[in-house]
């Protein structure tokens, strides 16, 4: 096995997430004596608002570590990059590679590492110009999901792949169909499916542990799924088989990725959510029967389902969907697995698999995880990397050959650093492309009647200061009265400048007809938050339960969120103000530098919300 080798592994997921290949091949190379830095995911698709957790996460972790480095045993060390999340964008790539370089080589020349061997899980633009830019000793590149089927945007990821394969040192596979696709590009492609960490499961099988009382308290046979709850199970399928089992318990260890509130409502299927890596022996070893309910899709084409030899592991029977992988390992080991196409089929497999199992069967399911197991695995990556860093130091590089990647890559340098601010400034400033980035802060519906017309003002949206914006929201609000929406306004501001900037909004809305009579002022907010607690409370107390919202376009989004938080009983029809001078003006040509504050303003403030638990 691999020794006194520095590696830098670029993974796919972050080091706290399941526990999978990623870390179990990286801290076994670690204990052999390898000195490993873990950079964790840097990301194949812009993130949603259920990313937050994980961006948090992602923020936590670096602001615990040492600019986002830290030890975690005494030869592996992981690093948490803070980048833009925009993996395709090529400014913000060029902004995430300067961050990104600049941190790793900051970091390398504390530590000494000197032209590692570069292992990656992904196969973005960032992890090539990675590649690029540190020169490693090896490139390996471990193609572990089909990630362009995975999602819409991961489809820009496909030139990217393709490239790596044909640049790789070595490209290791995890399928079949995946080995069929990389040897197109590459003859240095070799299959090594996810293995099990198997004398930890055999310590567990062996010893007279019992299983977690959670089980225990189970009745009837258990049929166990280790792993995430994501969107590639079959949810509609355990919920038919589980009805068609209504004496045995479907028990669902991993965490929730998904919706899953129709498994929620089955009686007999039982959702314990994450538990730590080092208790699934145990969990497994109360299993009757481990199951794999994938969905069959393109992505599931290519997909080896790890938990499946940590199932074989404990001895237990095995029902899966009829999966492409599932089906070349039995052909490999025999038929180990049971196969099923319907839930019909499915339930018929799971019934015949809870019968009692011969000895010899159950040693056989032992054995073939034995020979699946990661010490088997790593050792043979081990080996083909140790040949090909022996080939290469024995054939020696040409010096003109390292001379010329120094002088290009010096000369890439000098031409990013002469056109990239060039070119930032014409896309910022000169260009729709920051007016599409804040499309997602707009929201607006047709105004309809509603119990109050409500306004924000005192320094929300717009620009973030006090006193801008006011008098068009009035213009919006009082137009909104004329069409007979609501016989009474709100104009919510707790700033003054010499008046009271709440009574100067009611003295315009008087000059245009509304009677004084209508309106109600509230003037105590500073902020979005407050103006949605203190006029909810005004709601409440004239028992007003729907409300037309007037505020800048671009702050209806965190103002919608914070509503729904903080009064999720009242119904809000967002009505911004269909013509703003801080922003719409410019929208053609692109951004002054004030606009683009405020929009960042309004980003960092959802960003700020979230945390502080107000959205």
């Amino acid at each position: 096995m691999l020794r006194g080798i520095d590696i830098v592994c670029i993974s796919s997921i972050d080091w706290d997430f399941i526990w999978q290949g990623h870390q179990e091949i990286m801290s076994t190379l670690a204990q052999q004596g390898n000195r490993v830095l873990f950079i964790e995911n840097t990301g194949v698709r812009s993130p949603g608002f259920k990313d937050l957790p994980r961006l948090k996460r992602r923020l936590v972790n670096w602001w615990q570590g040492t600019k986002g480095f830290r030890q975690i045993q005494e030869t592996l060390f992981v690093y948490s990059p803070v980048i833009l999340p925009f993996p395709y964008s090529r400014e913000a790539g060029w902004i995430n590679r300067r961050l990104l370089f600049r941190a790793l080589r900051r970091w390398m020349d504390a530590t000494g590492f000197r032209r590692p061997i570069l292992w990656t899980f992904l196969p973005t633009p960032i992890v090539r110009d990675l590649i690029r830019s540190i020169d490693p000793e090896l490139t390996v590149y471990y193609c572990i999901d089909d990630l362009a089927s995975s999602s819409r945007q991961a489809q820009q990821i496909r030139s990217s792949e393709l490239r790596l394969f044909r640049e790789a040192d070595l490209v290791f596979v995890t399928s079949e169909g995946l080995r069929q696709r990389a040897a197109q590009f590459s003859r240095n492609v070799h299959l090594f499916p996810f293995g099990v960490a198997f004398e930890q499961f055999a310590a567990v099988r062996s010893a007279p542990n019992e299983v977690p009382a959670v089980l225990r308290r189970i009745s009837g046979p258990v049929v166990g799924y280790v792993g995430g709850l994501h969107q590639w199970v079959d949810q509609e399928l355990l919920v038919e088989v589980a009805r068609q089992m209504p004496e045995t318990a479907f028990v669902l260890i991993g965490p929730h990725q998904t919706e899953v509130s129709q498994l929620a409502r089955c009686a007999n299927i039982h959702l314990l959510g994450s538990r730590p890596h080092g208790e699934m022996p145990c969990y497994i070893k109360g299993f009757h029967v481990g199951m794999i309910p994938y969905r069959l899709s393109d992505y599931t084409a290519h997909v080896y389902p790890t938990k499946l030899n940590e199932y074989l592991a404990m001895g237990i029977p095995v029902v899966a969907t009829d999966l492409p992988e599932i089906r070349r390992f039995n052909g490999e080991f025999g038929d180990v697995v049971a196969v099923a196409k319907t839930s019909e089929d499915f339930a018929a497999a799971l019934r015949q698999a809870l019968r009692p199992t011969p000895p010899n069967l159950v040693a056989r399911r032992i054995e073939v995880s034995r020979q699946n197991s990661w010490t088997q695995r790593i050792t043979q990556m081990s080996g083909l990397i140790e040949g090909k860093l022996a080939e290469r130091r024995q054939s020696g590089r040409r010096w003109e050959v390292s001379l010329r990647r120094v002088y290009h890559a010096a000369r890439r340098r000098a031409t990013w650093v002469v056109l990239g601010p060039i070119l930032s400034y014409v896309l910022m400033f000169h260009s729709p492309i920051p007016w599409w980035l804040a499309e997602p802060l707009r929201v607006i519906e047709p105004p309809r009647s509603v119990d109050a017309i409500v306004v924000f003002a005192g320094g929300v949206g717009e620009s973030g200061k006090a006193g801008g914006g006011y008098q068009e929201r009035v213009k919006q609000a009082v137009d909104l009265y004329r069409q007979g929406m609501a016989s009474h306004l709100i104009f919510s501001s707790g700033f003054t400048f010499v008046f009271r900037e709440a009574e100067v909004m009611k003295a315009l809305a008087v000059s245009q007809g509304v009677a004084a009579s209508a309106i109600i002022l509230e003037t105590n907010a500073a902020t979005t938050a407050q103006n949605v607690r203190f006029v909810a409370e005004i709601l409440q107390t004239h028992g007003w339960d729907s409300i037309l919202l007037v505020s800048s376009p671009y702050h209806m989004r965190r103002a919608l969120l914070t509503w729904r938080k903080a009064a999720p009983d009242v119904r809000v029809v967002p009505s911004p103000v269909p013509a703003s001078q801080f922003y719409i003006p410019n929208r053609q040509r692109g951004v002054s530098l004030e606009q683009l504050r405020g929009v960042l303003h309004e980003y960092a403030a959802i960003l700020y919300y979230w945390w502080q638990g107000w959205i």
